[in-house]
């Protein structure tokens, strides 16, 4: 899944692309509102996250220019600009959604995720939802349940859930699982895998400490057992 983030500032779009290349988005960034009408254009996002106050053309002239393109591609503003008149503004040319700076890394999450959400419960292309032991994923939802409980997933947690599913009993490689989570594209590093399996167990394994859905294979990755 595809998201153009365009904010001014280095540190602050750096941070962002940061952490939703952490989530498993595709990040493409842009430095000001012009060069992110041209991003959108040739890369047809899935969805937009926009700062306000940027050289040349800014966030509400980029929305405007994008919703007269794609009336339904989802679009975040995320801006030191808070004001209540501020808010309405990006309401009316076309935003979903108003993150106010500063922000936390758990709120953007939590926002994107529910982006994303609408997004993927509009594609057709993605898998249906399979069972994992008393687990049940629902990649479409970015959503696990277990019983009543229900747990959030990034699009790299259900691809990663996916892949193992996919191959019960299998120890499959720590490259596998990159190229199919991360990209090909990715370098790979075993201690970013680890870190990121480790967070996950503490969300889908009852007991993390003895996983039965994503056990380690030493020296080589991961596998699934059904039977187990």
């Amino acid at each position: 899944m595809k998201v153009l983030v365009a904010e001014d500032d280095q540190f602050t779009r750096n941070g962002l692309v940061e952490v939703l290349e952490s989530e498993g988005y595709q990040v493409i960034a842009a430095a000001n509102g012009t060069e992110a009408i041209h991003q959108f254009n040739v890369q047809q996002p899935d969805f937009v996250c926009l700062d306000i106050m940027m050289p040349g053309r800014s966030g509400y002239e980029a929305c405007s220019a994008i919703r007269a393109t794609c009336p339904d591609v989802p679009i975040i503003f995320i801006s030191a600009k808070a004001e209540e008149v501020d808010r309405l503004v990006g309401f009316e040319v076309g935003a979903d959604d108003f993150i106010a700076k500063p922000f936390s890394v758990r709120e953007v999450v939590a926002r994107v995720r529910a982006v994303a959400r609408r997004c993927c419960a509009a594609r057709p292309d993605l898998p249906a939802e399979f069972t994992m032991g008393d687990l049940t994923v629902l990649p479409g939802e970015l959503r696990a349940k277990r019983g009543d409980k229900v747990i959030d997933l990034s699009p790299r947690d259900a691809k990663i859930l996916q892949l193992l599913h996919d191959n019960p009993g299998k120890a499959l490689d720590r490259n596998v699982i990159f190229n199919y989570a991360w990209g090909e594209d990715y370098f790979p590093n075993s201690r970013t895998l680890d870190q990121h399996v480790s967070q996950l167990r503490k969300r889908v394994e009852i007991d993390p400490k003895e996983p039965d859905l994503i056990r380690t294979v030493h020296g080589v990755g991961y596998r699934y057992d059904p039977e187990r």
